[in-house]
């Protein structure tokens, strides 16, 4: 196992999940070098993690002789700069999601670190929760059969910081901002060589005194005819609620995340701070978390990233998956203007193909009749409800 040093670029929220993890994690990655625009933000970052050196000079931070790897988690605007700095000094870089605020932004990133040859991983935490990567594993092996229909949720009362609810520094609104997690998350079930092709959304600022959108739900139709839904929403008001639903022809899973998840506590007398990301209140009925950082998937997603570092491979989320995100969440845009279905723009696919649903389902065949489906009945008959390919009448047999 390689130790690494690492050049963090941010210290905000997600900065400190990240250092936390990181320095939990494998046990041998240290984060060396902390950079803020703030120079109070840094130095109590480092002060509070014990770290060697903290700097307003994200140059300064990026090309420190004493570190190998780029940890971005800055606000979207600064991503292209950063990662195309950490390409030129020669550094794996990891990067926050989205990756860029558009395809086209993406796209410049991805060919900046191929062109270096430099190790990218696409910081996708949400695909990492160890119950996500369990029920991944299950679709996988086959156990849900051809998979139809994935729907992700998430919503919360809006974002932390100023930069997420300013349009031309976030790209966008609710969308941008959740919503590329839960195009991974269904690009993750449907399987990644199964191309996005259209994608219709509805946006609209609805709660909030801003212009980005505060809600929005799209559909996002993949090569095999599975069917992807997304629902987003920065007004949900009663913590922050992350579940996945997905649906094949052989079975179903539903997964849960972050409210009703078996820890629920009532304090009439609360408990003083903080009790879990994006929780309103801390009296009534809490739902904490033991293990934010777990739960949220940054500690498996660093071993994958690092691991990936040492073994020379890829890891589960790369540049490729970033970019297609974005390609996703533009066309997801332009629907919400045009109010039709918009092509999902994808420049030098490179995932395969998959075929139709329709051409995948063996058919069971019964006397020269399609078998519909089989049902037992009240009266405890069967019925079976059969199609005649010739004629394309319907018909049923009770037994």
């Amino acid at each position: 196992m390689t130790p690494h040093r690492i050049s963090l670029l941010g210290a905000g929220f997600i900065s400190r999940f990240y250092t936390t993890t990181l320095h939990q994690g494998r046990g041998t990655d240290r984060v060396h070098t902390v950079y803020s625009r703030s120079e109070e933000s840094a130095s109590g970052l480092a002060s509070d993690f014990n770290l060697p050196r903290y700097t307003t000079n994200m140059k300064q931070a990026v090309e420190d002789p004493d570190t190998d790897v780029v940890v971005i988690g800055l606000p979207n605007d600064l991503h292209v700069e950063a990662v195309s700095m950490a390409a030129a000094a020669g550094k794996a870089v990891l990067c926050t999601k989205p990756l860029g605020r558009t395809a086209a932004e993406a796209k410049r990133m991805l060919s900046a670190v191929e062109s270096a040859g430099v190790f990218a991983g696409y910081l996708e935490d949400l695909v990492y929760p160890p119950k996500t990567l369990k029920a991944i594993a299950s679709v996988e092996a086959g156990a849900l059969g051809q998979i139809l229909w994935v729907r992700s949720r998430e919503t919360h009362p809006g974002p932390h910081s100023d930069w997420f609810w300013d349009v031309e520094r976030a790209g966008g609104g609710a969308m941008i901002d959740m919503g590329c997690h839960c195009v991974e998350i269904i690009r993750n079930f449907v399987g990644k060589q199964n191309r996005p092709v259209e994608a219709m959304c509805w946006s609209d600022t609805l709660v909030h005194p801003v212009t980005a959108e505060d809600h929005a739900i799209a559909l996002v139709r993949f090569e095999s005819g599975a069917m992807g839904q997304i629902e987003v929403s920065w007004a949900f008001r009663g913590g922050m609620d992350l579940r996945d639903e997905v649906s094949g022809t052989e079975g179903t899973i539903w997964l849960n995340h972050w409210l009703r998840t078996g820890f629920e506590m009532f304090t009439a007398a609360g408990q003083g701070g903080y009790v879990a990301e994006k929780a309103e209140q801390d009296t009534g009925w809490l739902f904490p978390v033991g293990d934010e950082a777990g739960e949220l998937g940054y500690t498996d997603m660093f071993n994958d990233m690092f691991a990936a570092m040492d073994e020379d491979r890829a890891p589960r989320e790369t540049f490729w998956d970033g970019y297609v995100v974005n390609a996703v969440t533009d066309a997801c845009y332009a629907s919400a203007k045009s109010k039709r279905w918009e092509p999902i723009e994808i420049d030098g696919w490179q995932d395969g193909e998959t075929r139709h649903i329709r051409d995948s389902i063996p058919r069971q065949q019964i006397g020269g009749l399609e078998l519909i489906k089989e049902e037992v009945m009240p009266d405890g008959t069967t019925k079976r409800l059969l199609h005649d390919p010739k004629t394309g009448r319907v018909t049923q047999q009770v037994d």
